[in-house]
């Protein structure tokens, strides 16, 4: 399989059109068509249906994500050899919404910074609509977040890791003796309202199953004011796993809370990316997330 091969039948795919695809290509027809042909001999069947328009068979739907994924990477590695070579990477655009702890990813952009001579990163906060938006208008390359609960379909997506959510309190409050917490020990209790995050509803509706009050909760913008006010011991919050939190406050787990979230990266399916953001994104989905979570406390 030659890569020329692939680059042609991802431009059909694209664009359901033989004679546009070999526009796109810069390439003659008959030369795009020979190339597609000798594809579909080495895979063993048809990769299109020869109509107006032309349309995928089941072999080339099943082969178009594969094949575009195989595409990226070969790109991408030879986009980094470039930049390696001329000492030149750029800036990397990444998207995260408020939820997201950016010290999951320091280990890996330490990694990736030492690859590349005079590397900037340029992050870009938001919700899940503000990041979605990021990436659409190309101000990001990549996007972080539990979920974006976006229906554009050039958005792909790959899941990093699960985890599951815990009370967050000062070690001043009386509940932070106890390992262990149950809904009834909450009763009564000020929760912070983590609005910024993508499950803010979902747990404050599973709080609610449980008999406890949030209707009346303090609604918190940001982690740091979180933070100042979970030291001051002016309510609780439940949180992530991987929430990074002070040593003056305490985490427990909540007995019957079943609350988890997983974590996704966020590309636009199509789109030429840099050579630092292939390589981030192939660390990202080759780390091991588990490893993290497990260490985490």
């Amino acid at each position: 399989m030659e890569m020329h091969q692939v680059r042609y039948f991802l431009a059909v795919a694209r664009s359901l059109n033989f004679t546009r695809a070999a526009d796109d290509c810069n390439v003659a027809q008959p030369s795009l068509t020979r190339a597609i042909k000798q594809l579909e001999g080495e895979l063993g069947g048809d990769l299109f249906r020869r109509e107006r328009p032309v349309q995928l068979t089941e072999l080339g739907e099943r082969m178009l994500p594969l094949l575009q994924q195989c595409y990226e990477a070969a790109s991408g590695a030879q986009s980094l050899a470039a930049s390696l070579k001329s000492g030149e990477a750029g800036t990397l655009r990444i998207a995260l919404t408020h939820s997201i702890d950016l010290s999951l990813l320091i280990p890996y952009l330490d990694q990736i910074k030492r690859q590349f001579n005079r590397l900037e990163f340029r992050f870009l906060r938001g919700d899940a609509r503000q990041v979605g938006g990021y990436l659409k208008n190309g101000e990001a390359e990549l996007g972080i977040a539990a979920e974006l609960g976006s229906d554009w379909d050039r958005l792909d997506v790959w899941p990093l890791f699960t985890e599951g959510f815990e009370l967050a309190l000062s070690e001043r409050h009386p509940l932070a003796g106890r390992s262990h917490i149950g809904f009834e020990d909450l009763t009564g209790q000020q929760f912070l309202s983590r609005r910024y995050c993508e499950h803010a509803e979902r747990i404050a509706r599973s709080l609610r199953e449980h008999g406890l009050d949030v209707d009346g909760s303090h609604e918190i913008s940001s982690e740091r004011d979180l933070i100042e006010l979970l030291e001051a011991d002016i309510g609780v919050a439940v949180i992530p796993h991987t929430a990074t939190m002070p040593d003056s406050l305490k985490r427990r787990a909540v007995d019957g809370l079943d609350a988890r979230r997983t974590v996704h990266l966020y590309g636009i399916a199509g789109r030429e990316r840099t050579a630092v953001a292939s390589a981030v994104m192939r660390i990202l989905r080759g780390a091991d997330w588990q490893q993290l979570l497990n260490r985490n406390p």
